[in-house]
């Protein structure tokens, strides 16, 4: 559907139902690019990473799987908590977030501007529609998101919580030059084994 105010136009896909899904599992592939020598580390430390993300309830959890390092975060939407584990090498530390603290976490992500486009494309079997969100700090975040499926805790991706929909594909563009590639490779919705949401604590650093 399409709206026109004064002279901006403004649309906003039409869609009969959509699925709020409770259970799954997405796999997102990952590319980095850099305008300097300098980012050349940063890049190689990022390439052959994965992201893969699990949706079970009110429960959350997203890895960041890398060469160089690997971060776990568990987010619960019942209570707005949430706890980061890294592992860089031989150390891991972990990090517990009430929901005060995770709000600080994320404070950079408020106050942006999402501006929708009419461009759309298929993902994984799914119409997405482009967007651009412009936060405070003069980054952007390019992404293409479905509105046929949504997922059952959005906070866990602070900065797409007000988008109307899963995000499947998205680049962040930082002020520096740098930026990061995400695209949905597999979504798979079987039931996320309860598992995958217990938090070890043994041998990790407690970081505050």
């Amino acid at each position: 559907m399409m709206f026109c105010i004064g002279v901006w136009t403004v649309y906003v896909p039409v869609h009969a139902q959509q699925r709020v899904v409770a259970e799954c599992t997405v796999i997102y592939s990952l590319s980095a690019a850099g305008d300097t020598s300098a980012d050349k580390e940063w890049v190689e430390s990022l390439k052959s990473s994965t992201k893969m993300v699990y949706i079970k309830g009110f429960n959350s959890r997203s890895d960041l799987i890398s060469p160089a390092f690997t971060q776990s975060t568990f987010f619960d939407k019942s209570n707005g908590t949430a706890v980061v584990l890294r592992v860089l090498g031989n150390n891991k530390f972990i990090t517990r977030l009430d929901n005060s603290s995770w709000n600080k976490l994320n404070i950079r992500f408020e106050e942006s501007v999402l501006t929708t486009s009419a461009e759309t494309k298929t993902i994984l079997g799914y119409e997405c529609h482009k967007a651009v969100l412009q936060l405070k700090d003069g980054s952007s975040v390019s992404l293409y998101y479905t509105t046929a499926i949504v997922p059952s805790v959005k906070e866990f991706e602070y900065q797409f919580k007000d988008v109307p929909g899963w995000v499947l594909e998205y680049e962040i563009r930082e002020t520096k030059g740098r930026s990061v590639h995400y695209r949905a490779e597999k979504i798979n919705m079987n039931p996320v084994p309860a598992s995958k949401f217990e938090i070890p604590t043994a041998g990790y650093r407690v970081l505050n």
